[in-house]
């Protein structure tokens, strides 16, 4: 059997980070088992749908990577298919017109549901279903209804693995019973436990907290100066164990051992400083052309510049703060430094002279400055920190001496006589 995964969003808000995770669980799964990933489009909800929705969508599977084998297929667009399939169980017996709605016949016997990760699952008739178990699968006004058109179009595109949140477990019944008056066998279902805030709570745009409100949507991990790589590879961690205590893995090592059964059972907690964490080791590690490329949205900047800071960053949007005194003099500098080395200046004085003779190279800028400090007798780490707070504002940043060589010799002299 050739694995067929899809991943079926309605473009009508936001990427939910939940949704996304889905995504990547079903990328994941075809490429593990050589199957074929396929992108539909639910847009049946025409009240609804928006076209920024759908490139909202369409944009945020392609930065993280996700790319899909078939579609995006429209549901708007199969209608025939579905009026087809519609009257195919009406000539069964399975499906009858009433006040205006066709309704289906729902079995009335228990439906046992084998779940890949929540195990076997007995689906009994609650008592007010018991009295009336037929649900609606084409409303008065003609459209027919989410659990219909999924079931058919999963049916017609041969999807063999369903693999969705839990919050879609209480459907299945009625998904498995639609397979079945179809004559086919249901796919394989796999429901994926929910990812909940680190406080235990949903995961919700609507959230009273704004910042619990901006963790549910990918925008603003894209806006925030996340690097795709961390997201995906902090994602395949919610609710999945490779069965080692890592957190940085290769994509590729990922996709070798990714597998339905190891989908934990138990609800993820979203821990953002963990994400935040992860996504300075993927800066700091990365080729410095990748680097660059990610950072042109948020400023860009000299090459050896970039090249310089991308280390100290754990965002991109830090990136202009990081970066503010090597294009400009107007840089704010810490008060508390400055205070601390306010009586440095002289020693600054003698620092630029030093620095004049000098080639301008790191190692050379290293030499003179240890070389003054042996002459002043005193550590070189007291001229060091004035140095770098004069140049730069702040105590803190790249290597000192590299720093210096990339700000260029006017600059750094002025700054230092200043």
């Amino acid at each position: 059997m050739t694995v067929r995964v899809r991943f079926a969003p309605s473009p009508t808000g936001f990427l939910h980070i939940g949704s996304v995770r889905t995504a990547l669980f079903n990328w994941l799964y075809a490429r593990h088992t050589g199957g074929t990933f396929v992108l539909r489009i639910e847009d049946t909800d025409t009240a609804r749908n928006t076209e920024q929705s759908l490139r909202t969508i369409l944009d945020g599977l392609a930065w993280l990577s996700l790319k899909h084998d078939e579609g995006p297929y429209f549901q708007s667009q199969r209608a025939e298919i579905y009026r087809r399939r519609i009257q195919e169980l009406k000539d069964k017996g399975l499906a009858y017109e009433r006040d205006g709605a066709v309704r289906f016949k729902m079995p009335r016997e228990p439906v046992v549901m084998n779940d890949l990760i929540a195990g076997t699952v007995t689906r009994e008739l609650t008592d007010r279903e018991a009295l009336d178990p037929d649900f609606v699968i084409v409303r008065s006004d003609g459209n027919p209804v989410f659990h219909f058109v999924n079931v058919v179009d999963d049916l017609e595109m041969k999807i063999t693995h369903v693999i969705r949140g839990e919050d879609h477990l209480s459907n299945t019944p009625k998904h498995i019973a639609l397979f079945r008056a179809f004559g086919a066998e249901p796919p394989a279902y796999a429901h994926i436990p929910m990812i909940l805030n680190a406080d235990g709570t949903k995961m919700s745009k609507s959230d009273p907290d704004p910042a619990k409100a901006r963790l549910a949507s990918l925008a603003n991990y894209i806006t925030d100066g996340y690097v795709p790589e961390a997201v995906r590879n902090y994602l395949c961690l919610l609710g999945w164990s490779p069965k080692d205590d890592r957190q940085v893995l290769p994509i590729e090592e990922v996709i070798q051992k990714f597998d339905l059964p190891q989908i934990l059972r138990s609800n993820a907690r979203f821990d953002v400083t963990k994400l935040t964490w992860l996504n300075g080791e993927y800066l700091r590690t990365m080729p410095v052309d990748r680097f660059i490329e990610l950072a042109q949205p948020f400023g860009g900047g000299d090459p050896k510049v970039l090249a310089l800071v991308k280390d100290k960053l754990k965002l991109l949007k830090e990136l202009p703060e990081k970066t503010r005194h090597f294009v400009s003099d107007d840089f704010p500098v810490d008060p508390e430094a400055a205070a601390k080395w306010s009586g440095a200046g002289e020693r600054l004085h003698r620092l630029a002279d030093k620095f004049a003779a000098t080639a301008w190279e790191a190692p050379a800028l290293e030499a003179a400055l240890k070389g003054l400090a042996t002459e002043l007798g005193i550590k070189p780490a007291e001229l060091i920190h004035p140095c770098r707070v004069a140049v730069s504002g702040t105590t803190a940043g790249p290597s000192l001496y590299h720093m210096l060589e990339v700000l260029g010799r006017d600059r750094v002299l002025a700054r230092l006589r200043k």
